[in-house]
């Protein structure tokens, strides 16, 4: 567990120390199980695993299985080419009533229409962020199978504040970022171990005991999808 003094260093230090906090769980966790000696990454890779672990659709029918699933989770889902990424945000952002969102720092400019507003999130606060009209992002990777979009947080990415505050969510997703199997989302996701992710399926929403549903407890209420190609 974090303790109090260590979850004290998180909020004073921002992203740096949600990773480095972070490491030092794993280490711990690492350190507990004991040492990955070549006789437990043996017993390891002996597991059986008889669940797929490789697609056997078309990448069309991947992308498609993708926007079926996200929309059974009530998000809204666009289509566009590679060209068209910054008309297609500007018609999702029309069509919400939204002039600005926010953005990451290194968001491609390519993406953003002229008309509309796209301040960088550095620097503001979590008032500021919260009185922000929504949040334009990317993803690193998209499991159709389960109609996830995976984002990830670091120094050169969005600050995970960015995708849990705003009431609105606008993300492109590419066609060759998407895969159907979780165990390909995480093939795709060697390497970021060490970084903030966060996983999307459709708009935040929760049940408490009754079934009540509500939107918006652990995230955007409204998430619309551009995917591209």
């Amino acid at each position: 567990m974090v303790g109090a003094a260590e979850a004290g260093a998180i909020g004073v230090s921002g992203l740096n120390g949600h990773v480095s906090a972070r490491a030092a769980v794993l280490a711990k966790i690492r350190h507990a199980v004991g040492d990955h000696t070549p006789a437990r990454e043996a017993e390891y890779a002996a597991i059986p695993r008889e669940y797929r672990r490789q697609s056997v659709l078309s990448r069309e029918v991947t992308v498609d299985l993708l926007a079926d699933r996200l929309r059974d989770y009530d998000a809204h889902i666009y289509r566009c080419a590679g060209h068209e990424i910054a008309q297609t945000v500007a018609s999702a952002m029309a069509e919400r009533g939204k002039t600005t969102l926010l953005r990451a720092a290194r968001l491609p400019a390519e993406w953003l229409p002229s008309s509309f507003r796209f301040p960088v999130v550095d620097g503001l606060s979590y008032e500021e962020i919260d009185q922000a009209e929504g949040v334009i992002t990317g993803c690193v990777a998209a499991i159709a199978l389960t109609g996830t979009i995976v984002l990830r947080h670091g120094p050169h990415d969005s600050r995970r504040a960015l995708t849990l505050i705003p009431d609105y969510h606008l993300c492109v997703v590419f066609a060759e970022q998407v895969v159907e199997t979780v165990p390909e989302g995480f093939e795709r996701l060697r390497g970021m171990e060490t970084l903030p992710l966060t996983t999307v399926s459709g708009p935040s929403a929760t049940a408490d005991i009754e079934m009540t549903r509500v939107k918006g407890v652990h995230g955007p209420r409204f998430l619309d999808v551009i995917l591209v190609g």
